[in-house]
């Protein structure tokens, strides 16, 4: 006879169905079906996108003359889609107001976009309150999945100016009975570490690289803050910063995807953390091949193609956001057949091919070198084409007490780089060279807010 113990071992908790599941469902008009289903999603989608076309070109100059001879009516089904000419950062830079389809009189909010190193025009994104209200309303949904009422979230975005993305987002978190302190970009860790101590955040929002440097200094100076929940958004948020923090704080870190065009948000992790949820009743999203403009099944990488379904002053239809991404299939573990989003790549732009045939993009580099325990940022820079090419590389990391040489950190970094496929000789030409430097910070002013890979072809 076993007259051994049995032991009992549980299953894990079910992971909670996202919150945007039911807010969605509300929005498509099955609020009474959990979770929400693709065909209702899709049959509001296909509504959206005829009437946000006919809007368009109705009420716009600039979508008169671009959907030309195009017929909203002939829109049946959500794949037909691909029919419709695509925008460009070119067209919104060139004819952004004559793209609004109301009043200047009716224009809440423009942010002006622009681009690191450009001398051009600014891209100018034009909304009204409702659109206003509709990004207020998403991040009131999609921050459920992080805090509850009651509870404390500190917002290292931009603000406090009106209907910035901190304001925004600190009056979507009120609706809830969350309480939050917008204290803005962090520029000083150093201060910024010491609000958040005083404030004791349930959660904190931020940039992924200055959460980074809040967690490192944390850890080495014992304050101890105690976030349940991270935010990483407004940048490619690498698995090397994401288990760092939780493992660090401990918390469970989720990731948000969105950008200007796309409202300010897009889409949020659910506790599975298995991609973003997409606002999928404001936005539809394909991924298209890059050179060719053809659409692309989930599953496989290329260009983020946005269309604003209930935009009012300035509808996007079919735009390029000149990003790497791709959607995922299937349900989420959550439960929710609401569309996911990939963790972003990063620009298209900032991905230049090598002699040895690879492509070079900042997401390598930050999943390598910020595994590196001192790390708190970096800057990257290839110099050169063709068969002679050069990567340079500039860490910042962390002066600790008895330190007297970086020499160890960066011969450890070299042979990391050094063991990319990536960067390593092939049949079809040598890698780059690399030349690495380590320069000491000791919490001195931090100006890392989203991050670039540059690539200087000229001597």
């Amino acid at each position: 006879m076993n007259t051994a113990p049995h032991l009992h071992v549980s299953a894990p908790p079910p992971v909670p169905l996202t919150p945007l599941d039911p807010w969605t469902a509300a929005l498509v008009r099955e609020s009474t079906i959990r979770p929400v289903s693709a065909r209702a999603v899709e049959e509001f989608q296909l509504e959206k996108l005829r009437s946000v076309l006919a809007h368009a070109k109705e009420n716009s100059p600039w979508y008169a003359r671009h959907l030309q001879g195009f017929d909203p009516g002939h829109v049946a089904r959500l794949q037909d889609v691909s029919t419709v000419p695509l925008t460009t950062a070119g067209d919104l830079r060139e004819h952004g107001p004559a793209m609004c389809c109301v009043s200047q009189d009716e224009v809440a909010r423009v942010v002006t976009l622009t681009s690191s190193g450009s001398t051009g025009k600014p891209k100018r994104v034009f909304f009204n309150k409702q659109d206003l209200e509709a990004t207020l309303d998403f991040f009131d949904h999609g921050m459920r999945t992080l805090v509850e009422s009651g509870q404390r979230v500190m917002i290292l975005l931009s603000g406090p100016t009106p209907d910035s993305t901190g304001d925004l987002l600190s009056r979507a978190l009120a609706r809830n009975g969350v309480d939050s302190l917008v204290y803005g970009l962090v520029q000083d860790p150093l201060a910024a570490l010491e609000q958040a101590r005083q404030y004791q955040p349930h959660c904190l929002v931020g940039f992924p690289v200055q959460l980074l440097v809040l967690a490192r200094l944390d850890a080495a100076w014992g304050t101890r803050l105690n976030p349940a929940k991270i935010l990483l958004c407004s940048d490619y948020a690498p698995d090397s910063i994401i288990k760092y923090v939780e493992r660090e704080w401990p918390c469970q870190a989720l990731v948000h995807w969105g950008a200007t065009e796309t409202g300010l948000g897009g889409g949020v992790e659910c506790l599975a953390q298995q991609g973003s949820h997409l606002r999928q009743a404001d936005l539809y999203v394909e991924i298209i091949d890059p050179a060719t403009g053809e659409p692309l099944p989930a599953g496989q990488w290329g260009e983020i193609v946005v269309t604003t379904l209930r935009r009012q002053a300035q509808p996007l239809i079919r735009y390029r956001l000149g990003d790497l991404g791709r959607l995922l299939s299937g349900t989420c573990a959550c439960g929710s057949s609401l569309v996911r989003l990939d963790k972003v790549q990063g620009r298209l732009s900032q991905r230049p091919r090598l002699a040895n045939g690879h492509v070079l993009g900042l997401a390598l580099l930050d999943e390598t070198l910020f595994r590196l325990e001192l790390v708190v940022d970096f800057s990257a820079t290839l110099h050169g084409q063709g068969l002679d090419q050069e990567l340079r590389i500039r860490l910042k990391a962390m002066q600790t007490k008895g330190r007297e040489s970086f020499d160890p950190l960066r011969y450890r970094a070299q042979e990391m780089l050094a063991a990319l496929p990536e960067l390593q000789d092939t049949d079809q030409g040598p890698g780059p060279r690399l030349t690495l430097a380590v320069l000491p910070w000791d919490g001195e002013p931090f100006t890392a807010f989203k991050r670039t890979l540059t690539h200087e072809t000229r001597p």
